[in-house]
């Protein structure tokens, strides 16, 4: 005996079965696909970290008064192992941000962000906009 949802049309459609690239590629070149996505995932998170938000600099006020970092000074390798150690610590978290968001958020509309991009996150601009040039128009 048939599938009934075969018979009358109501199973899979075409249009669920094909997903673009994911049709294209299959094994090695399907898995190879991803291994560069996450690997341009890795080296946009790395430049950001570089770029953005000061490499191997820690953001924390006064860290160094303890004076365990005083080593740098007389053993420059130890120094050096801290500052990738660092960078790479701040790439992770990055990385883990942008993972995280992927997997979590389905996948958005072109009107969906559309929407977010002139209702929501434009309106913020025009007001961080307006806040700092009075801020350092005051400050004058």
């Amino acid at each position: 005996m048939r599938n009934q949802n075969m018979v009358f049309g109501d199973g899979i459609s075409e249009e669920e079965l094909v997903a673009g690239y994911q049709s294209e590629y299959s094994a090695i070149k399907f898995g190879l696909f991803y291994v560069a996505s996450y690997l341009n995932l890795l080296i946009s998170s790395l430049f950001v970290t570089i770029l953005y938000l000061g490499g191997s600099n820690i953001s924390i006020p006064y860290i160094f008064d303890f004076g365990f970092f005083e080593i740098n000074k007389a053993y420059g390798v130890f120094g050096t192992t801290i500052d990738i150690f660092i960078t790479f610590t701040k790439t992770y978290l990055f990385l883990f941000v942008s993972i995280t968001t992927r997997w979590t958020l389905p996948r958005l509309r072109i009107d969906q962000l559309l929407n977010l991009g002139w209702k929501f996150l434009l309106p913020i601009f025009l007001g961080n906009l307006l806040l700092t040039t009075s801020s350092q128009l005051f400050s004058l």
